[in-house]
């Protein structure tokens, strides 16, 4: 049978400090008794109570007691940390509830997608790192991020960070995957009527957590920047393709080399074409965004429209 126990009350077994230390102090434990492949350790007894400063033996097995199920799993050897409990450890011994340092606003490469004005600049704002055009005022880009990737590094770090988690996220909202909490993805390729897009790519990859609730959208050239076939096809012209921020894609759109189009109605078909000096490759999408067919083609051959 399910425990219903509400969210409130599943945190509400962390408002003693007691609890806290315990947690802390199993992953701490872990850590150094671990071997290398050997998985987490189950710790005795006696082992937390070595680590823990807590008066008695009683107390420590009260506060177990209301641990396990929830934050710790009980065995044959021991105790370790469930799932919630690995989340949540993780997450404190981080310090991911700190408030992070400023930083910037730092001038970044890359053209705005909206103004094509190459005067970008990234900064924090309420622990989101935002690009921003000075330009045309506009928000051209943005990611959540955590004070423990903020801390000890200088804004030209920051910026490598964010590009390749960013790089990451986007290849799991490829499969579905949500980055946020694993959970499943449901995405449509939609038209915006009078958007501020540039017209070669009028389209949004718009992705929906249903667990979680978090959305995600992009332009769906970029949605399909990081395929597979993107990726060899810009290797093989000596370009990283999964080391560029998102924000570096916009000159591709704003210069018309990147475009999209609805191919068919019935059922509803799209392409998107990256093209990179006189070869591009072309990938067809469906109406979730899934690419269902690519292939690459040469600008002589007749096949590739000129931007």
């Amino acid at each position: 049978m399910t425990d219903e126990r509400s969210a409130a009350d599943v945190f509400g077994l962390l408002a003693d400090e007691t609890r806290v230390e315990i947690l802390r102090a199993v992953a701490v434990a872990q850590y150094e008794l671990a071997g290398v492949g050997s998985g987490p350790a189950e710790l005795a007894f006696s082992e937390i109570y070595e680590h823990v400063p807590v008066e008695n033996t009683s107390k420590l097995s009260y506060h177990l007691g209301e641990l396990v199920g929830t934050y710790l799993r009980k065995g044959d050897d021991g105790y370790s940390l469930s799932h919630a409990g690995e989340r949540i450890v993780r997450f404190i011994l981080s310090g991911n509830y700190e408030r992070p340092a400023s930083v910037g606003p730092e001038p970044v490469a890359g053209v705005c997608v909206f103004c094509g004005a190459e005067a970008l600049e990234a900064s924090l704002d309420h622990q989101f790192f935002r690009v921003d055009c000075t330009a045309c005022e506009t928000q051209v880009a943005g990611h959540p991020v955590t004070p423990a990737q903020v801390r000890r590094r200088d804004a030209d770090d920051l910026v490598r960070s964010v590009t390749l988690r960013s790089a990451e996220d986007y290849r799991q909202i490829r499969r579905g995957l949500c980055p946020e909490c694993g959970g499943d993805l449901s995405t449509e390729v939609v038209h915006l009527p009078g958007s501020p897009l540039p017209d070669a790519d009028p389209f949004l990859a718009k992705s929906d957590c249903a667990a979680c609730l978090r959305e995600y959208n992009s332009p769906l050239t970029y949605s399909v920047a990081y395929h597979p076939a993107s990726i060899a096809f810009h290797w093989d012209r000596g370009v990283d393709v999964t080391t560029k921020a998102v924000w570096e894609f916009h000159e591709h759109v704003r210069e018309g080399r990147w475009t999209s189009e609805r191919v068919a109605d019935d059922p509803p078909a799209y392409e998107a074409v990256l093209r990179r000096g006189d070869d591009a490759v072309r990938l067809r999408l469906d109406s979730s965004a899934t690419v269902t067919r690519t292939e690459r083609v040469r600008r002589e051959s007749g096949d590739l429209p000129r931007s």
